[in-house]
């Protein structure tokens, strides 16, 4: 069992050792001002992809807590209404 963890493991290993390598081909082909620039270009990018998404994430979360606040208004006024037609309903009849 360790034996094909282990066996699987390296495999992966060597999967990622090559994608790291090809990575780093991509960037020494380029001159090193354009790949630090390219570099910086890309984290540039994917901050703010990373702002947007907290962002949606933020607005996900106060959107559900003011269902929450909706649903518990309305739970309230469908109780304040069926006692009223309770009371209502219990009043002419006596």
């Amino acid at each position: 069992m360790d034996e094909a963890k282990e066996a699987a493991q390296s495999a992966v290993n060597a999967v990622c050792d090559a994608l790291k390598y090809f990575g780093d081909v991509s960037y020494a082909i380029l001159p090193q001002d354009v790949a630090h620039g390219l570099g910086d270009f890309k984290k540039a990018i994917l901050s703010n992809v990373r702002s947007v998404i907290d962002w949606e994430v933020d607005w996900i979360d106060d959107r559900v807590a003011g269902g929450d606040r909706l649903r518990e208004e309305w739970q309230q006024e469908c109780t304040v209404n069926e006692s009223s037609a309770a009371a209502g309903a219990e009043g002419p009849a006596n």
